[in-house]
């Protein structure tokens, strides 16, 4: 497909999810099995072409006056990949398979492209209603600190200690373009080409092999932070396909026992195979077999560290998920505040005298963060929240004095594109009492 022609396909797409109020990624694989003369590069570049789009929805409704799906991309085009308007024109000719030209209104507003009136939701690209919530956790960085992530991720990895060294992995890649990951210290990251694909590193003999696994350089960290060591005994309460289960085991040296399981058994299905192929032998597994079994129940007041990656909004990984930006809604964020409150209440009874939990999400927003930590607190006088300056003197030198990772009320550390490159994690540790507390 010629470039014009990928246009004219990702705008069909864009008017498939803006009409049909679906994920981006239902779409796209829609509109690929219904024209299966698209090969794998241009399915790649049209879904890089919606996801930039959407990345910029309402900056680009705002520059062009329209909220078309045909705007979107226009608008996209000039404020993400930085094409002026003679470029823009050149793609839309309307030839064969191409968008039609652009108007003269168009043109004039690729001319001018004015974001500099617009309010903090249009020039930082979120839901108007999050404001308050992003405003109370950065203030008048809100609107960079969103435009960071509303910007492409790279593909960061995580070499897998059981198994590798990152000196060996980094010369095994080096035809991939591996950088070494600014804090994580096992971490490489692989950046996008100017089509927005990365390198396929799933298929690499490296991959395969185990020696690496794909993880957000963020992720690595938040995990490591939380403060997992040899012979540990640890719980995994989300552990979903097993990402941080994997860093656990590795961090721990297959020392220990770590007991991976998840409210949805079905979430855990993948994470048979990725023990396997990482050798990660300190892992027992336990699915529960129903909404109402309690698969830990023998491990209450047994456990050094409960690892509790939260069910949240996901907002923190909106530039990877840049479409679940625009479906987010104020219900959705209640019934998740509830979530958490609930798996922090599972932690509580397993945490034993001088425990702790991690509390982790991959959001930014107070009400799922410092306030669940606050209410937790409120209701577990023998909990206490260890100073995230101490929690900070576990991370990498170049993290380690960095005060202005501390979350707006002190209670945890608030990791975002714009303060760490990485995507944005909260981590908060609690830790149960050695005595009684009056």
């Amino acid at each position: 497909m010629i470039p014009s022609a990928r246009l004219s396909a990702a705008i069909e797409v864009l008017a498939d999810i803006i009409a049909r109020r679906r994920p981006a990624s239902d779409a796209l694989k829609d509109w690929g099995l219904a024209h299966r003369f698209a090969g794998s590069k241009d399915r790649a570049a049209i879904a890089s072409l919606v996801y930039d789009a959407l990345r910029r929805r309402a900056s680009s409704a705002h520059v062009m006056g329209d909220e078309g799906p045909r705007a979107m991309l226009l608008g996209a085009l000039a404020l993400a990949r930085g094409l002026d308007r003679a470029a823009i024109a050149a793609l839309c000719t309307g030839d064969r398979f191409a968008p039609e030209p652009l108007s003269d209104e168009e043109a004039r507003r690729l001319e001018a492209l004015k974001l500099d009136d617009a309010p903090p939701a249009i020039a930082g690209d979120f839901p108007e209603w999050l404001t308050d919530e992003l405003e109370a956790v950065f203030g008048e960085a809100t609107v960079a600190e969103m435009q960071a992530l509303s910007a492409r991720a790279p593909i960061d990895i995580r070499v897998n200690t059981l198994k590798a060294e990152r000196a060996r992995i980094i010369p095994a890649l080096a035809h991939l373009g591996p950088e070494i990951t600014p804090h994580a210290p096992t971490g490489l990251r692989f950046s996008a080409g100017e089509d927005g694909r990365g390198p396929t590193l799933q298929v690499t003999p490296e991959f395969l092999k185990g020696l690496f696994e794909i993880q957000d350089e963020g992720s690595q960290l938040v995990a490591m932070l939380a403060g997992a060591g040899p012979n540990m005994q640890v719980v995994d309460l989300c552990a979903g396909g097993g990402g941080k289960t994997l860093e656990l085991a590795a961090l721990m040296d297959n020392s220990g026992q770590i007991y991976a399981t998840d409210a949805d058994a079905r979430r855990l299905a993948p994470i048979h195979d990725r023990l396997t192929r990482a050798g990660a032998r300190n892992v027992q597994v336990r699915t529960p077999k129903g909404r109402a079994d309690e698969p830990l129940a023998d491990l209450d007041g047994k456990i050094d560290l409960v690892l509790v990656d939260a069910p949240c909004t996901g907002i923190g990984t909106w530039r990877r998920n840049p479409d679940t930006k625009w479906r987010v809604r104020p219900g959705a964020l209640a019934e998740r505040m509830k979530d958490q409150d609930f798996v922090l209440s599972r932690a509580e009874p397993l945490v034993k005298r001088g425990g702790r939990i991690a509390y982790v999400t991959c959001s930014v927003l107070p009400c799922e963060n410092d306030e669940r930590v606050a209410a937790f607190l409120a209701a577990h006088a023998d909990f206490v929240s260890v100073d995230p300056q101490e929690v900070l003197a576990l991370a990498p030198d170049s993290l380690s004095e960095r005060d202005d990772l501390v979350s707006p009320a002190g209670l945890g550390l608030q990791l975002t594109p714009l303060r760490t490159g990485t995507d944005g994690f909260y981590l908060a540790i609690l830790e149960r009492r050695i005595a009684n507390s009056e």
